[in-house]
């Protein structure tokens, strides 16, 4: 269950997983901050850190919704803060053209939740030997995302990792399950669980989505919890003034305890063994099965 992730190394027995950042690329000055102050927060805390922000938003709620600076900038930007901060980069694509320029600076492409059954994409980004973030598709369950990990193993590339974002549930509303973590993992990959998409509300404020971040650090610990290999969430330095998915995202001011009371979760977890219940029609009276989580 361990893939490779740029200079890093996801799931199994090393770090927890960290992916964050702005949901969008704003400015310089927000991007590279908030990546400067994870690189120091991993460092001192001893998480792994993918970093993301996004180029473009392609699947905003209207038209008119701030989208980035596009490929062509926003790459370029990434990669000048990758190349200052040495950090690994991740960060969406919406089109097969856009996999394999972006592929020049990301070491992860990340699948929209969105588009987690279009197969071009799917196959044009495995294919840059870079490593798949696929997200699950708030209309998908976690049992059809076997699916599209095999449709990146096809191409060769064995660097999976999939994230659950929660599931529609009726309008503007989304439920995580949180049985779709252990179900997803079954495939061989690490699984990270999405914390701020989470409590979106998608189109929840008519032309735009809402959110509730009050409720991130409740189902992030749950999520750890229920044994999850890392935690994605969207930070910035004033989420009600960002320009995109502001009432999900983390002020940055609470990022560390938040990050911090997840680790101590974790290593918890780890050393707690799993207790492997009989599924129905395999009881037996014989001594439970006990192992150690990973």
């Amino acid at each position: 269950m361990e893939v490779k992730v740029g200079k890093l190394k996801v799931g199994g027995e090393n770090p927890f997983l960290i992916i964050a950042g702005p949901c969008c690329i704003e400015s310089w000055e927000i991007t590279y901050n908030t990546a400067s102050f994870l690189k120091d927060l991993a460092s001192e805390l001893g998480f792994s850190l993918v970093f993301k922000s996004s180029f473009d938003k392609a699947n905003r709620t209207s038209i008119h919704s701030f989208r980035g600076p596009g490929l062509k900038d926003g790459i370029a930007l990434l990669g000048d803060i990758k190349a200052k901060l040495g950090i690994v980069i991740l960060s969406d694509v919406h089109d097969q053209s856009q996999c394999e320029p972006a592929a020049q600076v990301l070491d992860v492409l990340q699948i929209p939740a969105f588009l987690c059954r279009q197969t071009d994409l799917i196959v044009a980004a495995a294919k840059t030997g870079k490593a798949v973030n696929i997200k699950k598709g708030q209309f998908v369950s976690p049992q059809e995302m076997g699916n599209s990990v095999n449709k990146v193993f096809e191409c060769g590339n064995e660097n999976v990792i999939l994230t659950e974002r929660g599931t529609t549930f009726g309008y503007n509303n989304l439920v995580v399950d949180f049985r779709s973590l252990p179900i997803m993992r079954s495939f061989g990959v690490p699984v990270v669980f999405d914390a701020t998409h989470s409590v979106q509300l998608p189109g929840g404020a008519g032309n735009s989505s809402s959110g509730q971040r009050q409720f991130v650090p409740t189902l992030a610990k749950a999520a750890v919890a229920a044994g999850c290999d890392g935690i994605f969430m969207e930070v910035h330095p004033n989420p009600d003034e960002a320009k995109s998915d502001g009432p999900n995202q983390v002020p940055i001011a609470y990022v560390r305890e938040l990050i911090s009371q997840l680790l101590q979760l974790h290593e918890l977890n780890r050393k707690l063994p799993t207790l492997n219940l009989p599924a129905p029609g395999y009881c037996s009276t014989s001594t439970p099965v006990l192992s150690h989580s990973s």
